[in-house]
Order: C-alpha cells, then structure tokens, then sequence
C-alpha cells in the first residue's frame, strides 16, 4: 500500500493554499494537483486520473473535492486506500448558482458554473470516504445573502453529504480556514489512519 496521498485545492486556490494541510500530512508523502477551476471538468478529471495514480489517499477542499468525487466515479480502474472530502460541495451548490446568476459570477467560475446545480451523491466504492463540513458561516457565498440551514458561508452541510460515506466531522470553521485549521488537519490524519474521526 502506497504511502502517497494527493491533495485538490479548490477554485481559484493556488497549489500553495495546501502547504499547511501537505505539512500536517508529510508521513504520507503529499503531492499537490494543480488544475484551473474554471477550465473544462472533464479534462481536470482525466488530468487528475493521470496524476491520481494507483492507491494514492485523496484528499479535496471544495471544487477538489468535486473533481475527486466525478474522477473516481468515471474512473473505477483509479484505485484509491481513502478519500476525505472537505467542504466539497457534491450534491451541488446553492451559493454558486446564486453567484452565478450574474455576469461577473458566471466569468469567474467559468466552466464550473455548471457542476452547482443541485444532484445525487453516493459512495460505490469499497475505500472508505470521510466528509469534513464546516458550520461557521464565514466567507463569500454570504456576499448576496444568507444561506439556508448550517453552512460554512460558502457550502451548505446538506451539500456535502455523500451516501455511503464512511464517516463525517462537522467542523466549526469557515469554508476557506478548512485547510489551514488544526482540528481538520488532525481529523484527516486519523482518517488515513483509520478509516474514521472518531
């Protein structure tokens, strides 16, 4: 079993937004996927099943998550030993289609102005998968309003859910200090170790 893992920064986060997660996580031999949030899903996917390799422990914040979660999804060959998802907004996402309503909005998520709209997301594979929400409404999805039901200003709890997951950890953290905060970094940690936060 391999020792890598390979992190996903989320939209328009440099691979550098992931040096203190990649830190925390050095005993697994972090790498980090870089890709353009707002270019073409599909062609982030195939880039990522590349890169992914065989057996890596994934790990994505927000848009990364997303990528990771259709990647293996389209991908069943892509194995991998655990996938923690954190703040990733799965069943889609409220705050981005109501951002992308606008013009600016839909110019600056780009191609992934399509992945909001609200789906289904259930686990099918025998890895185990950990979900890390955040409940402090902090960041910029609250610029047009507020949104419905514990959220971490950008993502909705509800959002993140994925059926069959293994685990989930609720968070109180805004969407973007996910990746810098201690507790998450500790919680991911114990996934990788042992399929589970608790």
């Amino acid at each position: 079993m391999t020792r890598q893992v390979v992190l996903v920064p989320g939209l328009w986060m440099p691979a550098a937004a992931m040096a203190f997660l990649g830190r925390a996580l050095r005993a697994y031999e972090p790498r980090v996927f870089t890709y353009r949030g707002r270019d073409c899903h599909e062609r982030n996917i195939e880039a990522l099943a590349r890169f992914a390799g065989d057996g890596a422990r994934l790990i994505g914040h927000s848009l990364g998550g997303v990528l990771i979660y259709d990647m293996l999804a389209r991908h069943p060959e892509v194995r991998a030993d655990a996938v923690v998802l954190l703040g990733a907004p799965v069943r889609g996402c409220f705050a981005g289609r109501r951002f992308g309503r606008g013009a600016v909005g839909r110019w600056m998520m780009g191609a992934c102005c399509s992945l909001w709209a609200e789906r289904e997301a259930r686990w099918q594979r025998g890895a185990p998968l950990g979900v890390v929400a955040g409940t402090r409404p902090v960041g910029l999805g609250r610029l047009f309003g507020a949104l419905p039901g514990p959220n971490d200003g950008v993502v909705r709890v509800e959002e993140t859910t994925v059926d069959g997951m293994a685990d989930r950890a609720l968070v109180r953290q805004g969407h973007s200090m996910l990746i810098v905060s201690h507790s998450v970094s500790a919680l991911v940690a114990r996934f990788l170790a042992r399929g589970a936060f608790a």
